[in-house]
């Protein structure tokens, strides 16, 4: 199982005074956390892409790209692009750009976004959401196949036969569909044979395991190897000295984003009661001491079916850079290595 993070480059107000930290201070924090992912043997470490004031993740392949800098062997994504709103075109010479940068650590996570600014800022009409990803996906796909593409649709204009660099350092860089809970979104990824990360931000893992299943049986009638058919698994996560330090670290950030997001699409308040209840044995979050934790990431893989990789959504514990840095130290020195021992890897 592959382990890392994902960051949505968070910038929150201290919760005392009320005041927002220098996005330039958090930006090299950002850039801090991804050196300490990549010395502790970390897998992956990937951006996300939004277009709001609670992130600086707008533009995520300047934040790669600076990462790959600094880094040596950690594979670098996003997480994740909002394909349906970019050019499939630019999202490849990107991350292209990114992969030679990092000599072949480059991959996409692509989706459609769960918050959808990046539409009418770039002239889209979020009733072609589900239209648009498809068409771009089928064009991305096809860019990673050929230098040369020919290829029309009703989003874009056409290509006929123009040259698209550069090329990757790999043969073909990888793209993965990031999901929610959309039925059509895991059998379309499953009929496709691409990997699938599976945004899990609350509840429980079991909900989840019916439309795995539907994942993978959509990819058996499409002809694809089991061992295509990977699955990522993106969830809220922090790892503390203990259960209640690791909580309190993350909580006031979750809270925070938690309830200015809900306050727009109509959520209730949340509390510290409801976050508990996530953090416990029975909620998706992955929360506690490492010993907690690899546990409950053992636990999700087995009532999932198995699963390739697991990546933590720690930023919004951000407020403080020291508990966020030794998190990914003990996410890499200590739940690893009992995650790995236990399924022989």
């Amino acid at each position: 199982m592959e382990i890392g993070i994902d960051s949505f480059a968070a910038i929150l107000p201290d919760p005392v005074t009320g005041r927002l930290p220098s996005p330039t201070v958090r930006m090299a924090e950002l850039i801090e956390e991804v050196e300490v992912a990549d010395r502790v043997g970390l897998d992956v470490f990937g951006i996300g892409e939004h277009h709001r004031a609670e992130f600086l993740d707008s533009a995520p392949t300047i934040i790669l790209a600076a990462a790959a800098a600094r880094t040596s062997r950690i594979r670098l994504t996003s997480a994740v692009t909002v394909l349906s709103a970019a050019d499939p075109v630019r999202v490849f010479q990107e991350f292209a750009t990114l992969d030679l940068i990092s000599k072949g650590r480059a991959e996409i996570v692509v989706g459609r976004g769960s918050f959808v600014e990046a539409y009418p800022l770039f002239g889209l009409d979020t009733r072609d959401y589900d239209e648009l990803f498809a068409e771009k996906l089928d064009l991305l796909l096809a860019l990673g196949e050929t230098t040369e593409v020919t290829w029309e649709g009703r989003f874009r204009p056409p290509l006929n036969g123009q040259g698209v660099f550069p090329r990757p350092h790999q043969s073909q860089l990888p793209v993965w569909v990031g999901v929610g809970g959309t039925p059509q979104s895991f059998a379309r990824a499953g009929t496709l044979g691409l990997p699938l990360v599976v945004a899990i931000i609350g509840g429980n893992f079991e909900r989840f395991r019916p439309l795995l299943d539907l994942y993978r049986e959509a990819g058996s009638r499409a002809g694809h190897s089991p061992d295509a058919l990977k699955v990522g698994i993106h969830a809220m996560g922090f790892i503390g000295e203990t259960n209640a330090a690791a909580g309190d670290a993350f909580f006031p950030g979750w809270a925070h984003l938690t309830a200015k997001i809900g306050l727009e699409r109509g959520w209730s308040p949340p509390t510290r009661q409801q976050f508990e209840a996530m953090a416990g044995p029975e909620g998706a979050f992955l929360v506690g001491d490492p010993q907690t934790v690899a546990a409950k990431m053992l636990q999700a893989s087995e009532t999932l079916g198995g699963i390739s990789r697991i990546t933590f959504q720690m930023s919004t514990a951000s407020l403080d850079a020291t508990a966020m840095k030794r998190s990914i130290e003990l996410l890499g020195t200590e739940v690893a290595p009992i995650v790995r021992a236990a399924r022989g890897t």
